[in-house]
């Protein structure tokens, strides 16, 4: 094909979710997904590609270099050599700090030709911190050629980004979209396969390619690049959103910015623009599609947090949007809001409050009682999110954790140890409503639900808690006015249900519900979002009796100096599903697609906290009835072999040698639980955990998790698992 555009494929990490991983790149893979991004110069694509990362950036936005405050030139170049995720906005505050090409190339060894570029994107950015942002067509444009997004100008000159927008409109200044040529310039290209650029000389109009049709369309917002909270499971909703709307004779617009995903084949939509999503660059591309055609409105739902924090931006500037009201979702994320609707509904909550400072931290804590669980607002992921057992953690939590203000505040609830979580998926057209899939976790309340494995359908609910789950699903979902999906995320305490939060929009299990039951969540619920109803769908498909199990996958051994102990902040960054007719063949089966191989022989190694010792009996008493052997620290020891169970008793690390890690090493045993809290304990038992993972011996941190694993062993030990198609398990095809 013929090249006149530069391409910039970007990596996303997530270091923040690892504590005491070093941000040091190697030639061990980190990443956990990557953005990309197109334009007319290499400024112009890298720029679209900062902003695409979803981490904050509007560009080469200004770091702060460890040691640098005071102008050492030492420290920068220090920093310069250093391999970390963001040494492109260490070259650019480089050169802010004086320092010239010759020595920043000295020091990280990147090409000449790409430090240019970089220093030529700096000195326009301090022409503007100088003479405040062009006022003429042709210099603002120039800026515009750059990649410069409006949000960093408006940085850069001390004004508000809507200014600058108001600016590039009185001058006209607006992108084009160019075509990917896919024909090698032997004939006109087709394929609507889009990016935006600035182009012309301020004073005549270039040439756009985009060519919007004459037909009904929706525009679909995905989900930017992959990372912990938000990954592959958002862009399956947003392609089978697109198969479905395009079945119904819709023509669909994808917008996202990620290669790696099946939205961005240039034939899964009918358009595709590959543009960051962000606020400026998907209302100029709505824009040019609303000249022809009928625009029905642009889903934001479907896509994860990113597309959902424009919805306010979209709905100011008066674009459609399909589905649940942004409102209705802020309603579900504002904590006093969502209160008052659940007490209108007469539905129970975890004591919670909001605080607004450290201090107003203190007493909302005192008030509902430790533990608590602790988060910022407006998050995916859990991100920052953490149990908190005594004041000093909270103390901690408050200044080191996270940023508070009063338009930041911290949300704290009531942890309500032992009680088992409960994922709920359905869908609304704004009346009628469907459950989609009620999944009971297997870890308990306060893993994150990314991290815990579920079973669906429930495998240990009486039925009155399901019908009284499925009941409080509808009335939040009727009282939302949710047009589409819904996740609702419950948590279960001796039979009483308490509602966790309410996501009116697609959730990370959706592509898992669909498998378990064969039944086309996305698909429906994007129609049911251009208009249709859900009572003209078949949402009840007759299948086998089955248990599906989802199992998340971890990136730990990417990681030294990283604990495997699960807590409210999602580390997983993937997940496998087992299905088979039982729990425990169907566990069995997950943990094998998740390169975990149980053992049906060998020695058990069990240590677990205080108030998980006696939930921890039977499953030994199965283990030992299977003929496995029992090794135990002696705390743990003294209970099992009260209720009569044989057990051999080994040292903690810190109790000194022969240690459990000593065993673990020489091959001694084949499988561990191990529960712990409480910041020293959780440090002491911190080599056990790593030895399992580095010598690839099963290992569970929850006793649920450990309940499981026996029943996974037991099914195994009964014969061999069988092979099934997933098409086996329904009537027909989906």
């Amino acid at each position: 094909p013929t090249i006149d555009y530069v391409v910039t494929k970007m990596p996303r990490f997530t270091f923040e979710k690892f504590p005491g991983a070093e941000a040091i790149l190697s030639t061990s893979m980190k990443s956990v997904g990557e953005a990309m991004a197109i334009g007319r110069s290499f400024a112009e694509s890298v720029q679209k590609a900062l902003r695409s990362m979803e981490t904050g950036l509007t560009g080469f936005n200004e770091i702060e270099i460890p040691g640098a405050t005071g102008g050492d030139r030492n420290a920068v170049r220090a920093a310069l050599a250093k391999a970390t995720p963001d040494r492109l906005l260490v070259i650019a505050q480089a050169y802010r700090m004086g320092l010239g090409t010759e020595e920043i190339h000295a020091a990280c060894k990147y090409d000449p030709w790409f430090l240019e570029q970089v220093r030529a994107i700096v000195a326009a950015e301090a022409a503007v911190s100088a003479d405040g942002l062009p006022q003429d067509g042709p210099g603002l444009l120039r800026l515009k050629q750059q990649g410069f997004s409006d949000a960093r100008l408006a940085e850069l000159a001390g004004i508000a980004e809507s200014e600058v927008a108001k600016l590039r409109a009185r001058r006209g200044i607006h992108p084009v979209y160019k075509r990917i040529d896919t024909c090698a310039a032997e004939f006109p290209s087709l394929t609507p396969y889009m990016y935006s650029t600035y182009e012309g000389d301020g004073m005549a109009p270039p040439e756009d390619e985009a060519e919007p049709s004459e037909r009904r369309k929706v525009v679909i917002l995905g989900g930017g690049p992959n990372r912990i909270g938000q990954g592959i499971e958002f862009d399956y909703c947003c392609v089978h959103a697109a198969y479905s709307l395009k079945e119904a004779g819709i023509e669909t617009i994808m917008v996202n910015c990620n290669p790696e995903t099946v939205s961005t084949d240039y034939d899964t939509s009918d358009r595709l623009y590959f543009e960051p999503l962000t606020a400026e660059d998907v209302i100029e591309l709505v824009r040019v599609e609303e000249r022809r055609g009928t625009l029905a409105g642009v889903i934001v739902q479907l896509g994860g947090q990113t597309p959902l924090k424009l919805a306010q931006a979209l709905e100011d500037a008066k674009i459609p949007i399909l589905g649940t009201s942004p409102d209705a979702i802020d309603l579900a994320e504002d904590r006093r809001r969502f209160q008052e609707l659940l007490e209108r509904l007469g539905l129970k909550q975890p004591e919670n409050g909001t605080a607004s400072s450290a201090a107003e931290a203190v007493m909302v804590a005192q008030r509902i009682g430790y533990p608590v669980v602790i988060r910022p607002s407006y998050v995916l992921g859990g991100r920052a999110m953490e149990i908190v057992h005594e004041p000093a953690g909270l103390a901690r939590y408050m200044a080191n954790a996270v940023k508070v203000s009063g338009r930041n505040p911290v949300l704290i609830d009531r942890y309500l140890q032992e009680a088992i979580e409960v994922d709920v998926d359905a869908l609304a057209d704004g009346s009628d409503v469907a459950i989609a899939g009620i999944m009971e976790h297997i870890e308990e309340a306060g893993i994150h639900s990314g991290d815990s494995a579920c079973s669906l359908p429930p495998y240990s609910l009486p039925p009155a808690v399901i019908a009284d789950i499925e009941q409080q699903t509808a009335a939040l979902a009727r009282a939302l006015g949710v047009v589409g999906l819904m996740n609702v995320q419950y948590a279960v305490k001796d039979s009483t249900v308490y509602v966790l939060e309410v996501n009116p929009r697609a959730s990370r299990t959706v592509p898992f519900v669909a498998k378990a039951t064969g039944v086309p969540v996305a698909k429906i619920a994007a129609r049911v979002m251009a208009g249709e109803r859900l009572a003209g769908f078949a949402l009840d498909r007759k299948r086998r009796r089955a248990v599906a199990v989802k199992e998340a996958v971890f990136p730990f051994a990417r990681f030294p100096g990283v604990d495997l102990i699960l807590g409210p902040e999602m580390k997983s960054t993937g997940e496998v599903m087992g299905i088979d007719s039982d729990f425990g063949r169907a566990f069995a089966k997950s943990q094998l697609g998740a390169g975990v191989e149980l053992p049906l022989a060998g020695t058990v190694f069990v240590s677990v906290r205080d108030r998980d010792k006696p939930g921890m009996v039977e499953p030994c008493r199965s283990l030992v009835e299977m003929g496995f052997a029992l090794l135990a620290t002696r705390g743990t020891a003294e209970l099992l072999r009260q209720k009569g169970l044989p057990v051999e008793v080994i040292n903690k690390v810190l109790e000194g040698r022969p240690h459990i890690v000593d065993r673990m090493l020489s091959g001694g045993v084949q499988l561990v639980f191990n529960t712990t809290e409480g910041t020293q304990a959780i440090a002491d038992s911190f080599s056990l955990r790593r030895t399992a993972l580095t010598n690839n011996v099963p290992y569970y941190t929850t006793v649920a998790g450990a309940r499981a694993a026996v029943q996974a062993i037991a099914a195994l030990k009964a014969g061999s698992l069988e092979v099934a198609s997933l098409q086996s398990y329904f009537e027909g095809s989906f």
